[in-house]
């Protein structure tokens, strides 16, 4: 069988291990369920592309270990019940060659123009169907949670999800296609990456060929393939939130809208809370958070708990922009960031193979643990954040950043990275003002005019410290717009003739 003695033959150790992995799960499949109860659910994509041909390669060696060794073409090609989902909205190449793999292979075609969902359940209701293979890989939107069997989701007609490639990376599946020598779609050597609709699809502009404005690479070219989808466009909407005078000052004015721009920083250790060591880094975040424009909302201390992490990041995650969290990054037992992450987001810790090279580089053969414990990732949330200076990438779960600075220096380092990294998505804001006025005047003195202060200045925040109980007072005024804190500063001080200094800096 020509896949079989292509893949076996070829040099990659990976790629034998990984074509190995998935014709046992296509194997296994046929030993459990009755052929004519299995479907393959095809849409023309290079993922669909690879597992026909595990199929086939699978189906092959089932039928020889069970001593069928004819060498028909029945039993090289597998004419698998083959569904394919037509949409008006599918690229005209995926159409042509989806129909060009039916009749090259003799599937029998099951052509469904309705939704997924609801196609599903009327072909479940014309003919039995126990499996359906399906070219999922972790990454894939619907991938969460998923394994090699994994029965359908609750609502859903009832069947099993036969997922052989689950485990493969964007590296793998074109290992295996140019391996094989197989034919894949036309689109793919046009510059595009990841194939979706004819609405939301271009070529993936990290393939561009600066020879021509209108020229791209093939797909296989892609170096990093945890931008597949970057050809996907993408719809952004803004948080719009209306003003109040509750804000005290805490939102963007810009262009006549009010954007909030919050961040929550979560700093993991029981060794703050035990008071071993003092938390640093957050205050110092706070400041460079405050010099771009967003305002922290929440500083917390968690234990090195599972269950502590995840309730943080769950309660922060949904209310705030963007959520930052120190320590417990590691092979340690107490390293227990990403696991709480993953149980915030509902996902399970999976290995990330791209991130696993990353440590094999870095750690060599001096490293004695088990690597792959350290490359367990969220599942189908994260995205790795590279750049030039960092020995390692950053981790990303949808709006929780993972940091691993533990000095000021690294977390200097790993900031600039931030914002010189357009997918971390941190976007500068318009900076705030600040004014600090000093006064010997009593709390009870001024808390009337200062209760007044922030119902006329809104769009101003207000705040109050001492640095010890017999010290001066001083008042914070912070905001974006330098004419509104101006002028609520003024405000107060023209109420106080007199009483009030203006501090250069406020500690």
């Amino acid at each position: 069988m020509e896949i079989d003695q292509a893949v076996r033959g070829c040099s990659d150790r990976r790629m034998r291990t990984k074509y190995s992995n998935a014709v046992y799960v296509v194997q296994r499949a046929f030993a459990l369920y009755p052929f004519e109860e299995v479907a393959f659910s095809f849409n023309g994509g290079k993922d669909s592309t690879v597992l026909l041909h595990l199929i086939r390669a699978g189906y092959y060696l089932y039928k020889k270990d069970s001593g069928d060794v004819a060498q028909t073409d029945a039993v090289k090609n597998c004419p698998l019940r083959t569904i394919y989902f037509e949409s008006p909205c599918a690229f005209p190449e995926i159409n042509s060659f989806t129909y060009e793999i039916v009749s090259t292979y003799g599937l029998p075609l099951e052509t469904i123009h309705s939704d997924f969902k609801s196609g599903l359940e009327g072909l479940l209701k014309e003919k039995p169907t126990k499996a359906i293979f399906i070219g999922t890989r972790i990454g894939d939107p619907n991938a969460v949670g998923q394994e090699q069997f994994s029965p359908s989701s609750p609502g859903w007609p009832p069947f099993m999800r036969v997922n052989p490639i689950l485990d493969w990376s964007y590296r793998d599946v074109w290992s295996f296609l140019i391996t094989c020598k197989v034919k894949y779609c036309s689109l793919y050597d046009q510059g595009y990456t990841s194939i979706g609709s004819i609405h939301d699809t271009v070529p993936n502009a990290l393939l561009s060929d600066s020879s021509s404005e209108k020229s791209f690479r093939p797909a296989y070219m892609l170096t990093d393939g945890r931008l597949e989808r970057a050809g996907r466009t993408k719809k952004i909407n803004p948080k719009v939130e209306m003003n109040s005078a509750a804000s005290n000052g805490i939102n963007d004015t810009e262009g006549g809208r009010m954007i909030s721009r919050a961040a929550s920083i979560i700093v993991v250790g029981d060794e703050i809370l035990f008071g071993t060591t003092e938390d640093n880094l957050g205050a110092a975040l706070c400041k460079k958070l405050h010099a771009i424009g967003w305002r922290v909302s929440h500083v917390a201390v968690v234990r090195n708990e599972i269950d502590s992490v995840a309730e943080e990041v769950e309660r922060c995650k949904s209310t705030d922009d963007m959520v930052f969290i120190f320590g417990g990054l590691g092979p340690l037992h107490s390293d227990v960031s990403l696991a709480g992450v993953a149980k915030a987001f509902g996902v399970r810790l999976a290995p990330d193979e791209e991130f696993e090279d990353y440590l094999s580089q870095l750690m060599g053969n001096n490293y004695t643990g088990d690597r792959n414990e350290m490359a367990q990732l969220p599942e189908g949330i994260t995205e790795l954040l590279h750049h030039k200076t960092l020995p390692l990438p950053l981790i990303k779960c949808r709006n929780v950043i993972a940091l691993a600075a533990t000095n000021m220096d690294e977390l200097d380092t790993e900031w600039d990275c931030l914002l010189g990294t357009q997918e971390s998505g941190l976007m500068p804001s318009k900076p705030f003002v600040s004014k600090h006025l000093s006064t010997t005047l009593s709390d009870v003195q001024i808390a009337s005019v200062l209760a007044k202060l922030c119902l006329e200045f809104s769009d101003v925040y207000i705040g109050c410290h001492r640095i010890s109980r017999a010290g001066p007072l001083v008042v914070n005024l912070t905001g974006k717009d330098n004419q509104r804190v101006d002028a609520a500063a003024e405000k107060l001080t023209s109420s106080f003739e007199g009483q009030f200094s203006q501090l250069n800096s406020c500690k």
